[in-house]
């Protein structure tokens, strides 16, 4: 349809609820037409990271009614690759975080599937994305979904699904979802009254909680009891589990902030609940200080994601960047896990990630693979290496060992196929434990890295660019920077991922993605690319230097040409 078909139309079939066709009256109301274009321009497009969109009436939002249509396809999907039987008695797990409307939206997913003749497992509250994960194998289930916007600002939602194995879904088979998806053109015959009878709750917190539990590397009791731990979860799921797997690891000096332990889809205590951003964890850094506590930890809403302060010998606080705890993490790993009970480890990051954690491992004899941004494909590699074991292809058969990913995500094990801020805390506390035994913290025990193995700065500069006119405008400047040859000096070579890049031996090619990637001489890298689920272009630093003074006069060089070069002031 125009876009004032659609909108006429969602303002006046009597198929949509009251609720609805009032919402948009009102924009009828005042002429607001730049807000109904946003709203109606397209469809809020199901990709491989399956829905994310602002939450309100028309195509192009988050609702009850775009939700149906990408279940209806899910559904449509499922039957037709496993069949009614198997859809009935394995079915899919549903999970949701705590923002506005995911427990509403979850009920929806559920009622369609069911709908269908699905079994339907739905979380008996709101719970971490990795706990999502981890159920759809742990219940032998086809596939799931879970109903969370991460971290993204408190008007928006998303939908995410993920096959057999716990693994969200990798393009080739999201590829085949969508198809289903955009098959579904009638919104008036999806079935939103659903089959009770092939709905329940399931509540598998303590098996995913003991799970990430048995990821501990550190055994000293009294190390553990006197750190002192301020944790926050941000108005977000990990409240219960963070707290009950730290309590059953031994840290029981740990302190919550008591106002973020509230679940509230507004909130109303942060700016944005993202711990990549310090505003997030400033009521945790402040009750630290209080506190003397040693460090920090922050989880997003559906706890996939931690940040972390560390309490320097100064008495302030200063947050680790995402790439220093993986390096952190890294070493800790490594130095408490027996690795002759491995025959090929190996480490899984992304190739906007820095180098730094992965030169540890290769110093430790560990294979390193790169993968396109998105856990996805790191869970799709420990998919892989499993599958390996149990047939002929020998060249795959790596044991995972750890994989991590520069915006905060970390996943030891294979209990889940996805970033988990659950064991990662664990094992942030221990290695902060074992730091503070020692007489050190965490920021001593990154400089002890850098002495070894050069000094890494990163940064990471992302722009929103909103509407219709802001992807126009993000499209633009990947076509520029194609077309217009090298942005800046020192350059050894252009990755451009928009055509398949040859993986490592054994793994073929990395699918095609939107991503530019500039390596200069030194081992620096500069990697641009547009968000996968916000209206964003983001500028990815990894620079080498002799210390920080210098790698910081090269990272602000390179800033000030792509900016003025890409309009970006």
């Amino acid at each position: 349809m125009e876009i004032a078909d659609a909108f006429h139309f969602w303002k006046t079939d009597k198929f949509f609820d009251i609720a609805t066709r009032s919402e948009l009256s009102a924009l009828d109301s005042v002429k607001d037409s730049a807000e109904i274009e946003d709203r109606f321009y397209r469809d809020l497009e199901f990709g491989t990271g399956g829905l994310r969109g602002v939450m309100g009436a028309g195509t192009n939002r988050m609702n009850k009614y775009t939700v149906g249509k990408a279940t209806q396809g899910l559904g449509r999907y499922l039957l037709d690759t496993f069949g009614a039987d198997e859809c009935r008695s394995r079915g899919v797990v549903v999970g949701y975080d705590t923002r506005n409307n995911s427990k509403f939206f979850a009920d929806v997913t559920a009622s369609v599937l069911s709908g269908m003749g699905i079994r339907v497992c739905v979380h008996s509250s709101a719970r971490p994305t990795p706990q999502l994960s981890f159920s759809v194998k742990y219940l032998n289930a086809l596939a799931g979904v879970v109903i969370t916007a991460s971290h993204n600002p408190k008007e928006y939602n998303g939908y995410k699904v993920y096959d057999e194995y716990g693994c969200q879904l990798v393009p080739d088979k999201a590829e085949r979802v969508i198809e289903y998806v955009n098959a579904v053109d009638d919104y008036g015959k999806i079935g939103f009254n659903g089959d009770k009878s092939l709905i329940e709750t399931v509540d598998v917190t303590d098996e995913f909680v003991n799970a990430a539990l048995g990821q501990s590397r550190y055994g000293d009791a009294a190390a553990k009891a006197a750190l002192r731990v301020v944790y926050t979860p941000l108005h977000g799921t990990g409240n219960v589990p963070v707290a009950a797997v730290l309590e059953r690891d031994g840290f029981v000096n740990t302190d919550k902030v008591a106002e973020q332990t509230v679940p509230d889809g507004s909130f109303p205590t942060v700016v944005s609940p993202n711990p990549e951003d310090r505003r997030a964890l400033e009521m945790g850094i402040a009750q630290a200080a209080k506190t003397d506590a040693d460090i920090v930890l922050g989880t997003d809403p559906d706890c996939d994601r931690v940040g972390i302060a560390v309490r320097t010998d100064k008495g302030n606080y200063r947050l680790m960047t995402g790439n220093q705890v993986g390096a952190l993490l890294m070493n800790f790993i490594l130095r408490h896990t027996d690795l002759s009970k491995y025959d090929r480890p190996a480490v899984v990051k992304t190739v906007v990630t820095s180098e730094l954690g992965a030169e540890i491992a290769r110093k430790n004899g560990i294979s390193v693979f790169s993968t396109l941004t998105g856990f996805k494909f790191i869970g799709e590699k420990i998919t892989q290496f499993e599958q390996a074991k149990q047939g002929p292809e020998k060249e795959r058969d790596y044991d995972f060992l750890f994989g991590y990913e520069e915006s905060y995500g970390y996943l030891a094990g294979t209990h889940a196929r996805d970033k988990d801020a659950v064991v990662a805390s664990v094992l942030i506390c221990e290695m902060a434990a074992e730091a503070k035994r020692g007489g050190k913290t965490l920021v001593d025990e990154i400089n002890e890295i850098y002495a070894e193995y050069g000094y890494y700065l990163d940064a990471l500069d992302s722009f929103t660019l909103k509407g219709k006119d802001g992807l126009e405008r993000i499209a633009s400047m990947m076509r520029q920077l194609r077309s217009g040859g090298k942005p800046f000096e020192d350059i050894k070579c252009v990755i451009d991922y928009s055509v398949p890049v040859s993986a490592e031996a054994g793994f073929g090619e990395l699918p095609a993605s939107d991503v530019l990637k500039y390596i200069l001489s030194d081992g620096s890298w500069i990697a641009i690319r547009p968000s996968g689920t916000e209206p964003k272009i983001k500028i990815y630093y990894s620079i080498k230097g002799k210390d920080h003074g210098a790698a910081e006069e090269k990272l602000e060089e390179i800033r000030r040409i792509l900016k003025a070069a890409l309009n970006l002031n």
